[in-house]
């Protein structure tokens, strides 16, 4: 609803724009869509985990541009953080996150407790299986197979209490929405996932919630990340070789004293390896831990892509 306030130099009213409406359960959320469902209008579904940056409000602006109606959901889903991992200590704001949700046009924030989504005794998992979550992040030695387990049961459970007609995800987070566009496919989820561009600051570093750990220092080291990336692309083009993109890349990340927990070439539909530029659409994705921060990063490479159309 719009928010009608009193100007007190003028005494007139004044009315500002519309407040997005918090909800904490799961029934609260369902009543509310109702009305929408039954009235035939759409409903876009952005779900992010908090500490909104500008690439979670591009994503609200796209589904406020495509949708009737928009939900985010405020959730830091504790089954896809590893036990050493950052649950404790991730970044939360919510009332700044209530302003930005309000400035980008969101008229449902789902904002639940754990307990809403995890009530005691839950005992069931949305899992997708083979290459594409056993790799790169879901590699064991890494952060496991268990951390998408983690994101696809959310993200289901939220599809689920949603039904949204459009889902929006960030291409930073490639292997996540490849993982999310399986699960779609194969549980035969009646919506389409968008993944929208990746969004970067001004010296191409990709936008992270994360990118609050890096010290002056390393904020100024991790954008060798987005350099490399660059550099492969470039290369792999011009000398048609993934290899010399990939070698490219390293000296950059070198360059920077950063050491790479992973830097590889995969399809960007199947994850599966690739040696050579193939006419479909190639991932190089990075992860790097720089100072107290693990980043990730990627770029895809089109088929008779040009050599200027890194981001």
């Amino acid at each position: 609803m719009d928010l009608i306030i009193l100007d007190s130099f003028s005494g007139e009213t004044v009315t500002t724009m519309a407040v997005a409406r918090v909800v904490r359960t799961i029934g609260e959320l369902r009543a509310a869509l109702l009305p929408h469902r039954r009235a035939g209008r759409t409903i876009g579904l952005v779900p992010t985990m908090g500490f909104l940056h500008e690439g979670h409000v591009s994503l609200l602006h796209a589904a406020r541009a495509e949708n009737d109606v928009v939900v985010m959901s405020l959730f830091v889903n504790p089954t896809q953080f590893g036990p050493n991992e950052d649950l404790d200590r991730y970044p939360r704001d919510e009332g700044r996150d209530l302003r930005l949700a309000t400035e980008a046009g969101v008229d449902l924030v789902f904002a639940p407790e754990v307990a809403e989504l995890y009530p005691d005794g839950a005992a069931t998992a949305v899992e997708v299986g083979g290459e594409v979550t056993s790799v790169l992040d879901g590699d064991p030695g890494r952060r496991g197979p268990g951390h998408f387990r983690g994101v696809t049961t959310i993200v289901a459970k939220l599809f689920n209490i949603v039904g949204p007609d459009v889902a929006y995800f960030g291409q930073k987070d490639a292997q996540q929405a490849a993982v999310i566009k399986r699960m779609v496919r194969d549980l035969d989820f009646p919506l389409r996932v968008s993944v929208m561009p990746t969004v970067r600051e001004e010296d191409g570093l990709a936008m992270s919630s994360r990118n609050v750990y890096l010290e002056p220092d390393d904020r100024l080291r991790a954008v060798a990340l987005s350099r490399a990336l660059a550099a492969a692309e470039q290369q792999a083009l011009a000398l048609d070789s993934l290899e010399a993109g990939l070698s490219a890349a390293r000296i950059e990340l070198a360059a920077a004293a950063i050491e790479p927990e992973y830097l590889e070439a995969r399809d960007a539909e199947t994850l599966e390896p690739v040696a050579e530029l193939t006419g479909r659409p190639i991932l190089i994705a990075v992860a790097a831990r720089v100072g107290g921060a693990r980043l990730i990063d990627n770029v895809v490479i089109e088929p008779l892509a040009g050599l200027d159309n890194h981001e």
